[in-house]
């Protein structure tokens, strides 16, 4: 029997990636870096105008040689991006200090496309941002990383931002500025806000921080004590609540204004430095004793080390965690826990679930 031959079709591979509908594609394209999607109209006719309906623009400069390289490709790509397509999010990643004018015909571009996620990092200044960016209706999500690199100083947030829908915001190495009543409360007038990230921000003239937000539910504080010595929390919908401390020990005084903290259910504590001071662990345990009604608590090694430095910890008369279903505890495994501190932590929901995580 003669064997039959292959017809030549056999050989020929699907590409069942472009068989794909655009819808599909452009979800696959945006997950990429924006030069690296501009690359793939090389593959075929199919892809040749492809990426000019990008939803999302990553824009990334570490992937160029040169700065002006970056700024040329950006201003090409704005201008050549189909202008009919939705924009849905914008990231500016630029290492170094940016063009002014870039960042402003960037921010422009964005709001001007009713962009609802923007992401800044980059060494620059609001001045440079465009004025529409302070009033833009649409934006859902900002994270903003800017100001110059390796140095202490903060740029000044804005007391004045009409941004209605925006539900998430992080703020990285800003100075919030104080009001009429010496008390800095920057946030007050985000009224979708449900979750907001604080990182190595600070207060200018003022020791107060006042997040004062009734929509607000997820709340991170990542930063040092030095920064403010209060954080007034006036957030009833709160409910979950952490706070990063990489140097010192969280000294912050956490205080209940009009509304308390019954609202907070999760909380994580975590303290990267170990410093033995005894005020430090007085502090914690009135964090706890406010923070009455959670359901979960996790701490790391070095909190639970602070905790012990309480003066007689297991005499204290302390009643809350009533409520307690779960403990968590960050440490490097093998490793001493602080004696009697998980006792007092559970003396009133001994029933609480217990887990120890290696922390590595």
């Amino acid at each position: 029997m003669k064997r039959g031959r292959k017809k030549h079709n056999d050989y020929v591979k699907e590409d069942r990636l472009s068989d794909l509908p655009n819808c599909v594609l452009l979800r696959i394209l945006s997950l990429l870096d924006a030069d690296e999607a501009v690359k793939t109209c090389t593959i075929s006719s199919r892809w040749r105008h492809l990426w000019k309906h990008l939803p999302t623009l990553i824009l990334c400069s570490s992937h160029f040689m040169r700065i002006k390289s970056f700024n040329r490709f950006v201003s090409r790509i704005l201008c050549l991006r189909d202008v009919s397509t939705p924009l849905h999010a914008v990231d500016f990643l630029c290492r170094g200090v940016v063009d002014p004018r870039l960042l402003k015909k960037v921010v422009t571009y964005a709001v001007s496309h009713n962009v609802e996620k923007l992401r800044v990092h980059a060494c620059c200044d609001f001045q440079h941002f465009s004025s529409c960016f302070f009033s833009c209706h649409t934006l859902t999500s900002l994270d903003l990383c800017v100001g110059p690199p390796r140095t202490d100083e903060r740029l000044s947030f804005p007391k004045s931002l009409n941004l209605p829908a925006l539900t998430t915001l992080s703020l990285e190495s800003f100075a919030f500025c104080v009001g009429d009543d010496g008390c800095a409360e920057p946030f007050s007038a985000l009224n979708s806000l449900k979750n907001l990230m604080i990182l190595y921000c600070n207060v200018l003239d003022a020791e107060s921080l006042c997040i004062s937000s009734v929509t607000l539910t997820n709340l991170t504080i990542v930063g040092d004590p030095v920064y403010y010595s209060t954080v007034e929390l006036s957030t009833p919908s709160l409910f979950t609540f952490d706070f990063v401390c990489y140097e010192g020990i969280p000294v912050l005084k956490l205080c209940r204004s009009k509304i308390n903290l019954s609202s907070v259910k999760h909380v994580n504590i975590e303290v990267r430095m170990w410093t033995d001071y005894a005020d430090a662990s007085l502090v914690l345990l009135n964090w706890l004793a406010e923070l009455a009604n959670i359901k979960s608590l996790t701490l790391n090694h070095t909190a639970l080390k602070v905790l012990s430095l309480v003066p007689d910890l297991l005499k204290v008369e302390f009643h809350s965690l009533c409520n307690l279903k779960l403990l968590k505890v960050k440490m490097r495994i093998p490793s001493s826990m602080p004696n009697g501190t998980l006792y007092f932590l559970l003396q009133n929901s001994p029933s609480a679930k217990v887990e120890i995580v290696d922390w590595r």
